[in-house]
Formats: structure tokens, sequence, C-alpha cells
């Protein structure tokens, strides 16, 4: 089960580490702001989709393991 614990460690930190570079860019505001706040958007909100679609698989997963809940 520890690779379920580092997939959805990875995927949050994903979501976290995007979360950051967007709001950096809004920080930093002028052409770098333009041209990257909505990309980082839609990518954070992708990886939350993927991060999510993780999380719910490792529960899955693990609820039907011999060792889990």
């Amino acid at each position: 089960m520890l690779t379920g614990k580092i997939l959805v460690l990875v995927a949050t930190g994903a979501v976290a580490l995007v979360l950051a570079v967007g709001l950096y860019s809004l920080y930093r505001g002028g052409d770098f702001a333009r041209s990257y706040s909505n990309k980082l958007m839609r990518l954070r909100i992708a990886a939350q989709f993927v991060a999510i679609v993780v999380i719910m698989g490792v529960l899955y997963f693990w609820g039907r393991s011999p060792g889990g809940p």
C-alpha cells in the first residue's frame, strides 16, 4: 500500500506546485501573468482531476485488499 500513498503524495504535490506557480504569476503580473495565468489554471484543473482519480483509485483498491480498513 506504500505505492498508493506515494501516488497520492505525488498527485497532490503536483497540484500544489501548479497552484504555487499560478499564484506567483498573478503576483508578478505584467506580460508573464497575461501569457501564463490561463494556461496554469487549466493545468491546475487537469492536475486536480488526476489527483482525485488517483485518490479514489487508491481508496478503492485499498478497501478491496485484505489489509484494508
